[in-house]
């Protein structure tokens, strides 16, 4: 089976956030407006306010970042991963969370999308 990218539009005020504190390689770029990036088969296109995504709608209703829903990372060691992002200054929603299937935490970009990391439990 061929394994094929899924690819999410995120708005962000930050575009470059996401290649410097989450490993994301860059595709393509246009910063500081736009990126294509991509960690294993998921490829985020990042629009940024001078984005084409960003310009407003006929109505006036101006696009924006925020909400619950989230791209969700599968991380190795999920205490290694949440200090490194608090050392670079980011703050979590809440603290890691332990589940039947695995241990996970929420962060917001600095647009106010959510990111969620999660280790998987042991199996």
């Amino acid at each position: 089976m061929t394994q094929e990218l899924v690819s999410v539009r995120y708005l962000v005020d930050d575009v470059e956030f996401y290649t410097r504190n989450l490993d994301f390689a860059v595709r393509t770029s246009a910063l500081p407006a736009f990126a294509d990036v991509v960690r294993g088969n998921l490829r985020l296109l990042l629009s940024g306010p001078a984005s084409s995504a960003g310009r407003p709608m006929p109505d006036g209703t101006k696009p924006g970042p925020g909400g619950w829903n989230r791209i969700h990372l599968i991380v190795d060691d999920i205490d290694a991963e949440v200090s490194g992002l608090r050392a670079a200054g980011v703050e979590f929603r809440s603290d890691v969370v332990t589940g039947p299937g695995g241990r996970q935490i929420v962060f917001d970009d600095p647009a106010g999308n959510p990111v969620e990391l999660f280790q998987p439990a042991a199996r």
